[in-house]
């Protein structure tokens, strides 16, 4: 399926980039989030002549995209946990359990945009990384202490 994408989109390509995607994604995915049109004779003439605008909201969408990465680098965070000896937590500190401490942050990021290289098992401090768009991840840090002294 021949798709012309409106936004970048992660791993396919830039605005006005002409992609070949399955079907399924395509039709299922792309075209109903409003990332994508059909490649037709009628849509390259549409989109060409909003290809200035599409162009400029993605540069804007970036650059806020951007300030907020500015804004969440300083951000830390702190929990306190229950541990079994002192080091090491019972269960883990994942992406849901984070989105839920940036929530009380008053910083709105989903579960899916929450990247770890591992979840977080033993006491001290850990970083994990936040996608705010494709071409923008935040770095930002949680000290774990554990409950019992």
């Amino acid at each position: 399926m021949q798709l012309i994408l409106l936004e970048r989109v992660e791993g396919l390509g830039n605005v006005g980039d002409e992609v070949s995607v399955r079907p399924g994604y395509g039709r299922n995915f792309l075209l109903p989030q409003g990332k994508a049109a059909t490649a037709d004779a009628g849509n390259r003439k549409v989109f060409e002549r909003r290809r200035d605008l599409l162009e400029s909201k993605q540069a804007d969408v970036l650059a806020q995209a951007k300030t907020a990465a500015a804004k969440l680098e300083g951000l830390e965070m702190e929990v306190v946990l229950a541990t079994s000896d002192g080091k090491h937590l019972y269960g883990s500190v994942g992406p849901a359990e984070l989105a839920v401490l940036l929530k009380d942050n008053d910083v709105a990021v989903e579960r899916r945009n929450i990247l770890q290289d591992e979840h977080i098992k033993e006491v001290g401090k850990h970083e994990f990384r936040v996608r705010l768009h494709p071409d923008v991840t935040a770095t930002l840090s949680i000290t774990v202490t554990s409950e019992q002294h």
